[in-house]
């Protein structure tokens, strides 16, 4: 037993003889390393905490202090740019900004424009709107109150009235009628007088030329149904010879020129009782005036209609 007891005691003796110096040497590193090199203890500790049974009886590593500061560096960095950025999108939303009131600003002053241009017209239309009622044609004035005084009337008493006028004057008073009144005394017309003054109310286009109508009507028929103006006796072809050739060829061409407008078969009458010279003279004058007007008169002359 005590031989036993001295061999094992030997083998222990031993291994703490080659274990001590193992020991000592890793405690030293360890100090040395703990004390120069902060970064190699910490990368030894993140290894053995990585180990999955050391990592109980090893403790954490220590936080780098340098890390926050250079997270802390980065972060005021990142900051630092998004504020930049935001900066610029703030200056770019004010750039925007003022062009669109700058936009509102000229948009609002065309519309103060064409209001005040429009105001100017509307003003400018009821001045001359009044100015025409001023300088409304008395001939004009007198129809309009000829067509209320015959549109005051019974239909039955205005309408036999009215039939004693030229088609061409009930025309110019139906014109200015009311469609009540107007349909009121058609009836109570005598029918083909009623389709009479119907076509020509609706072939009529202006007041002046229902006016001259009119008129032209009212001189044919106080003239009578004759034609007064066509003589086959030798003395009133001399009178119209004698009238035209006392004339000068200017004055004749254009009496002529207005009288054709009302009756054409007169002027073709009087330029046939006048003499040749007479007549090559006052046809020179009038194709100065009218040219197409003349080719008409001579193309009557000849025989044409």
């Amino acid at each position: 037993m005590e031989l036993e007891n001295e061999g094992s005691a030997g083998k222990f003796e031993r291994f703490l003889f080659l274990m001590i110096p193992i020991i000592f040497t890793l405690v030293l590193l360890g100090v040395l390393l703990t004390l120069f090199n902060m970064d190699i203890r910490n990368n030894v500790l993140e290894v053995a905490n990585k180990i999955p049974i050391l990592e109980k009886w090893v403790p954490d590593p220590p936080a780098d202090p340098s890390k926050p500061k250079e997270e802390s560096k980065k972060q005021e960095v990142s900051s630092a740019t998004t504020i930049k950025e935001l900066k610029a999108q703030l200056a770019q939303q004010e750039e925007n900004l003022k062009k669109v009131t700058d936009e509102k600003t000229a948009q609002d002053t065309k519309v103060q424009a064409l209001e005040s241009q429009i105001e100017g017209m509307k003003k400018e239309a009821e001045t001359t709107e009044a100015s025409t009622e001023e300088a409304e044609d008395p001939y004009q004035k007198q129809v309009s109150d000829l067509a209320k005084l015959y549109a005051g009337m019974k239909a039955s008493k205005a309408a036999p009235i009215m039939e004693n006028l030229t088609t061409e004057e009930m025309v110019q008073i139906f014109s200015v009628m009311s469609k009540a009144s107007k349909t009121a005394i058609l009836e109570k017309m005598d029918p083909q007088k009623a389709a009479d003054v119907t076509i020509k109310l609706k072939e009529t286009t202006s007041s002046s030329d229902m006016a001259i109508a009119a008129l032209q009507s009212r001189l044919k028929k106080d003239a009578g149904t004759t034609a007064t103006a066509t003589t086959s006796t030798n003395l009133d072809k001399e009178k119209l010879n004698q009238t035209f050739s006392s004339m000068t060829p200017a004055n004749a061409a254009s009496l002529l020129g207005e009288m054709y407008k009302i009756s054409p078969d007169k002027v073709v009458t009087i330029m046939n009782t006048v003499s040749d010279s007479v007549r090559s003279s006052i046809l020179g004058e009038m194709t100065k005036n009218d040219s197409a007007q003349t080719a008409k008169i001579v193309n009557r002359l000849m025989g044409a209609k």
